[in-house]
């Protein structure tokens, strides 16, 4: 078992570069890897803060990418080397929705980096998550279909009111 959320970083950061690829050739690749990689970092911290959720993870296992494969339309795109695809069995759909949502907005990147930041002094700073918070040009040209609120927007709406609710665990219920 794994200590750590590497392989499910790595996985589902591969999933969105799949589903959303750059296009501009190999800087425009790397800039999109790094902002997904970012993305789905800060999930991962936020989804799975302590050891014994990372733990739990690697028990119950991440899920997997078949349905985010069926919702983008891609179910049907598989190898015929079945191991060439068994990282998606690393993927988090979770992970994969909230990632999206923190790539297409602002208004929650922002308040997910500071609870990271609040979370201890390995958690995280700003500055290792730039690329998610203020992108330059060239990062928003490399991952313009990662990026696009229209485009990943049936993957970002999984998950997106357990996100808010992450970040805003001191609101009232609402009966």
């Amino acid at each position: 078992m794994h200590t750590d959320l590497s392989p499910v970083i790595a996985a589902t950061a591969q999933w969105l570069l799949r589903a959303y690829p750059a296009s501009g050739g190999a800087l425009a690749d790397a800039l999109c890897e790094a902002q997904a990689r970012q993305a789905v970092t800060v999930a991962a911290r936020l989804r799975y803060p302590t050891p014994m959720d990372v733990a739990l993870l690697g028990v119950a296992g991440p899920g997997g990418s078949a349905r985010l494969d069926w919702i983008t339309g891609a179910d049907g795109a598989t190898s015929a080397d079945p191991d060439a695809d068994a990282w998606r069995t690393w993927v988090d759909e979770v992970l994969a929705s909230w990632a999206a949502c923190l790539l297409t907005d602002p208004a929650l990147a922002g308040p997910a980096v500071v609870a990271l930041a609040e979370g201890g002094p390995s958690a995280g700073t700003p500055v290792e998550f730039r690329r998610l918070l203020a992108p330059d040009e060239a990062d928003r040209r490399a991952a313009a279909l990662l990026r696009h609120p229209d485009l990943v927007a049936p993957v970002a709406s999984l998950h997106h009111a357990q996100l808010v609710a992450r970040l805003d665990p001191g609101q009232a219920l609402v009966a």
